[in-house]
């Protein structure tokens, strides 16, 4: 058995949700926090949580994709 180098949960995306006081189950509202990085982005509804995860991991990408292009 050979062990595989890279984690099934990268710390890169380790995120913190936290919801406004006045947030409800059909109004979700508050900020989402990469841990590593440190960005943050405001969300008013739950598919711009979702949007704000589907953004994060894409600038994650480009970074990533620039950096091997300099290696």
């Amino acid at each position: 058995m050979s062990l595989n180098p890279e984690s099934k949960y990268p710390s890169r995306r380790a995120y913190v949700v936290k919801l406004r006081s006045d947030a409800e189950p059909g109004a979700l509202a508050g900020r989402l926090e990469n841990l590593v990085t440190g960005r943050q982005r405001e969300f008013s509804s739950g598919e711009e949580l979702l949007e704000s995860l589907g953004a994060d991991l894409a600038t994650a990408a480009d970074e990533q994709a620039i950096e091997g292009d300099s290696e």
